[in-house]
């Protein structure tokens, strides 16, 4: 949590215990503790961004209650065996405003902040359905003086069957970026690829994704940490490693997805998990490093696992590892079938610049 200029933000991860419980009970014991949550930041705090991780989407995602804020939903257990879990965002005196279109804005100081969620083309396949939210993404962004190369920084692809259809979303996000101006040379943005279902069987990829306007030239940076992680351009993709946002008052740093994978982009310690988890804990901690932050800054980690016969190995290292940051560990298989886990993360840390406080 940080509680200077531009207010204090937070993260919470909530969890269930008892698996033998039905959803509907699981649901409550969420929303009782979320409420906790609440009543313990403060009537100050404000939700901005909610996401669900679901064990069976198709017959839960109906349940969920209606919110305030951008809510993601997405089939991605839990590996505790329990049917829910909750990933939210908290802001000091920020109220997230609905647009028609969908997207929800924040107005906090000096800075818009835009938040998408479950942006999704039911019907299409994955490189149209890419193509085109990104397309979509990038106009919304133009009809307020922006664009994706400009003020997009954070970006989640959840892909059905992602050993099938990431290829498809590979290249229509290349495309897009082609055409939108975003390249080796200019930028791309931190994101997140990774396996997991809408609750529409027809529904190939969804995207989540986080914009911020009203930057200056040089506030926004991308982190690569290439002694450990070769660009992401080389095998064919487009996101950066890292991003961070310099604001008066504190750093924002976007981790995207990161596996076990040297500076040449390729899989290390092919089958075992325990290695590549150590691994992913190196690289994480070099782009960290590389903007100047540490793990006690991280406010959250997301874990996918590709194999859930993992978890009791990934749990315990994680346990013992992170006692005090918020974390869950998901059924979520990664892009490369090597990779047996991936994790991503948040980092909030004080810092004093010449920018306006956040």
């Amino acid at each position: 949590m940080l509680a200077r200029g531009g207010g204090r933000e937070t993260h919470a991860i909530i969890t269930v215990d008892d698996a033998s419980r039905n959803f509907k009970e699981q649901l409550e014991n969420v929303e009782q503790a979320y409420l906790h949550l609440i009543e313990d930041e403060g009537e100050r705090m404000h939700p901005v961004f909610k996401r669900w991780f679901l064990s069976d989407s198709a017959n839960q995602a109906g349940l969920l209650p209606e919110s305030d804020c951008a809510v993601s939903v997405v089939e991605q257990a839990p590996l505790n065996l329990t049917k829910i879990a909750l990933w939210v965002w908290l802001i000091e005196d920020a109220r997230p405003e609905r647009q028609p279109d969908g997207s929800y804005s924040i107005i906090h100081g000096d800075y818009m902040h835009i938040m998408e969620a479950g942006c999704c083309r039911p019907g299409i396949g994955p490189y149209a359905s890419t193509y085109d939210i990104f397309s979509s993404t990038e106009l919304r962004l133009r009809s307020i003086g922006g664009s994706l190369l400009e003020n997009c920084v954070r970006t989640w692809l959840f892909v059905q069957n992602v050993d099938v259809n990431y290829s498809g979303v590979v290249n229509g996000r290349n495309s897009a970026f082609e055409e939108f101006g975003l390249t080796p040379e200019t930028r791309f943005i931190a994101s997140t690829g990774i396996g997991g279902r809408h609750h529409d069987k027809n529904v190939a990829v969804q995207m989540d994704s986080y914009s911020v306007k009203g930057l200056c030239e040089g506030q926004m940076r991308q982190i690569n940490a290439p002694a450990y992680l070769n660009p992401t351009c080389e095998y064919g993709v487009a996101f950066e490693r890292a991003t961070s946002i310099d604001y008066g008052d504190r750093r924002h740093l976007f981790i995207s997805g990161t596996a076990s994978i040297d500076n040449r982009g390729r899989v290390v310690w092919e089958g075992d998990v325990r290695r590549q988890t150590e691994r992913m804990w190196t690289n994480v901690e070099a782009l960290l490093r590389e903007a100047e932050c540490e793990w006690e800054d991280v406010g959250q980690i997301l874990v996918y696992l590709r194999d859930p016969a993992d978890y009791a190995v990934v749990s315990a290292m994680f346990a013992d590892r992170f006692p005090d940051t918020p974390y869950v560990i998901l059924l979520a298989p990664v892009c490369r079938p090597g990779w047996l886990i991936e994790m991503e993360c948040m980092a909030m840390k004080p810092i004093e610049s010449g920018y306006a406080d956040f």
